[in-house]
């Protein structure tokens, strides 16, 4: 049974907002339908990150679109986790991969992906994406197909 005290991010607290990469913010609820496949839909459109050789912002859009299982992000505590990377050092790809695989630990999804749509620096853009499907499982299959196959 969910307990309403485990969300400690919501309600009339002053917000605390961590200055550096902080995975430890992220919480997790119970899904209320886990027998059904549904998507859920996150979009960061001020997500910020620092290039750890020139300390310079990078500036993207981070969508995450997952398939949850058992549990589910809370979208206050993904909001705190995303903006931690605000000072954080660290290459586009990485910022993905980092994303995707510490939602992975919370939640055990069946399925999920991220892709960072990161502003041009040098006239260049990059949009990296990565993805998980649960292994053994259909979600395995989908994970195979949707990288073959993604697209903005």
């Amino acid at each position: 049974m969910e307990r309403k005290d485990e969300l400690t991010l919501l309600g009339n607290k002053k917000t605390v907002y961590k200055q550096d990469y902080a995975p430890e913010v992220l919480e997790s609820f119970v899904n209320k339908h886990p027998e059904n496949d549904y998507w859920v839909r996150f979009n960061c459109p001020e997500f910020t990150s620092l290039c750890p050789i020139t300390g310079q912002p990078d500036f993207a859009e981070i969508r995450i679109s997952y398939l949850p299982d058992v549990k589910m992000v809370e979208s206050k505590s993904l909001k705190l986790y995303l903006f931690s990377f605000r000072n954080h050092g660290d290459f586009h790809e990485d910022c993905v991969n980092i994303i995707m695989k510490d939602l992975i630990k919370l939640m055990d999804p069946k399925y999920i992906e991220v892709t960072g749509i990161f502003t041009p620096r040098g006239g260049i853009s990059i949009y990296p994406y990565c993805n998980y499907g649960r292994p053994g499982t259909k979600y395995e299959e989908l994970a195979e197909y949707r990288m073959k196959n993604h697209d903005l």
